[in-house]
């Protein structure tokens, strides 16, 4: 399958939330709001997977922070980010059902960091729950402990794919 990737636009909202739907709970999802905001103000850190058809497979999204880990705050309030620097958070990675096991996260991840790397970003922080550590590992990232979040009161830990400890 081949798979190319774009900034989302507005008119993707639908299918971007039902994508966001179908890979977190009710209590984890952003809101329709939320999404939107991150449509307008983050577009140059919002990656959708596309397939020939222009049909979204999946997405990437996350602000540009100083900080090297997220804060709940982030989930609620979206601000342009900086031209350069800092790091690159992941708020949302998923996939649509029909399209898991092919990649396309990974995929995505990697498009994420060849952008983060041209914006000269630090590296790429997310939090994420217990059973996708194996995942993020695989794909560079670091486990960094426990995060502070009580994001959907559930236990998240701090990745981090930190760029300063890469071999180019």
């Amino acid at each position: 399958m081949q798979i190319d990737f774009r900034q989302p636009t507005e008119k993707d909202l639908d299918r971007i939330m039902t994508i966001e739907r179908s890979g977190f709970s009710p209590a984890e999802a952003a809101s329709e709001k939320a999404m939107l905001e991150r449509i307008q103000q983050i577009p140059d850190s919002f990656l959708v997977a596309i397939n020939l058809e222009q049909e979204i497979l999946g997405y990437v999204v996350g602000p540009v922070v100083s900080e090297r880990y997220l804060t709940d705050e982030l989930f609620e309030k979206t601000i342009p980010n900086p031209e350069t620097g800092g790091f690159q958070t992941i708020l949302s990675l998923a996939v649509a059902p029909e399209y898991y096991n092919l990649g396309i996260a990974s995929c995505l991840l990697t498009g994420l960091a060849q952008i983060s790397q041209e914006k000269k970003r630090a590296g790429i922080t997310l939090t994420c729950l217990a059973n996708l550590i194996p995942f993020y590992q695989k794909n560079h990232y670091q486990v960094e402990g426990v995060s502070e979040s009580t994001h959907a009161n559930e236990i998240w830990y701090n990745l981090v794919r930190d760029f300063s400890k890469e071999i180019v």
